[in-house]
């Protein structure tokens, strides 16, 4: 198996909820720059959103997101109902949050407690990594369960 290549060993308790099983196996492993490659050669890359994503991990409550952005791009006015952390790979971001500007060059890490809105805008082409925290599961996976 190649050093970036992900152990395909689905948990029961959550390939049941996902429609890609092997995003929730016990063990991921990515190569960062290769995704990267591979999002650049993605036709969301090429339209007009100025970005392409893909996630690398799903579990009933716990997802990361790779997210890749041309200059200038941008993720409007949002917000998510759980915990997240952006943390870049690439480039330099700028984060509206309601009351201050959060920029993020390639390396730094912020965390946002949930429910607050936010604007994503890539000063220059970049890459980070969306990391969403639910505790007991995602409203949705819950919702499913009941």
């Amino acid at each position: 198996m190649t050093k970036d290549a992900a152990v395909h060993k689905p948990l029961e308790s959550t390939s049941g909820l996902n429609r890609l099983p092997h995003l929730a196996d016990s063990l991921l492993h990515f190569n960062l720059s290769d995704e990267l490659r591979r999002l650049r050669e993605e036709d969301s890359w090429t339209r007009g959103s100025g970005r392409s994503s893909k996630t690398l991990a799903k579990y009933p409550d716990f997802r990361i997101v790779l997210v890749l952005m041309k200059p200038g791009s941008e993720m409007k006015e949002h917000h998510a109902d759980a915990r997240i952390s952006i943390q870049t790979i690439q480039g330099r971001v700028r984060i509206q949050l309601p009351d201050q500007v959060v920029e993020l060059v390639c390396g730094e890490l912020m965390c946002l407690e949930s429910g607050i809105h936010h604007d994503v805008n890539a000063l220059e082409e970049s890459a980070f990594l969306i990391t969403v925290s639910w505790p007991g599961g995602s409203a949705e996976e819950r919702h499913a369960m009941s």
